[in-house]
């Protein structure tokens, strides 16, 4: 599956610091939700409307953007692959050896593009 395919997806989770409108997870959550897709966003900390894992998301997640510091998105990526999430969209700096590797070894789908740039087309 390439980017195009991907964004087609409309099952998202944003895993960043959604509630934080200074941050680029806090612009794609919200770009998702303006260009109609299903989407919420999952932080550590939790907040309003912000779930803390993803077995708290309450439908099928096809797709996630991984906008957080890498040593904390690879706990994501091993919760995704448990719950048979195959693609993974990592926003830049959100990368890491370890998460690429893992990715790979469990025959996920990562992709490393920036949603912001894609959900403008």
């Amino acid at each position: 599956m390439d980017i195009k395919e991907m964004i087609k997806l409309k099952n998202w989770v944003v895993i960043g610091d959604v509630g934080n409108e200074t941050k680029y997870a806090y612009r794609i959550l919200k770009r998702f939700e303006c260009c109609g897709y299903n989407v919420s966003g999952v932080h550590p900390k939790g907040g309003k409307n912000i779930y803390r894992s993803l077995k708290e998301i309450p439908y099928k997640i096809e797709a996630i953007d991984l906008c957080i510091n890498p040593s904390l998105g690879l706990e994501y990526i091993k919760e995704a692959n448990l719950f048979g999430i195959e693609n993974i969209l990592i926003q830049p700096g959100a990368e890491s050896e370890e998460i690429l590797n893992y990715c790979k070894e469990k025959s996920i789908n990562v992709i490393q593009n920036c949603a912001l740039v894609q959900l403008q087309k």
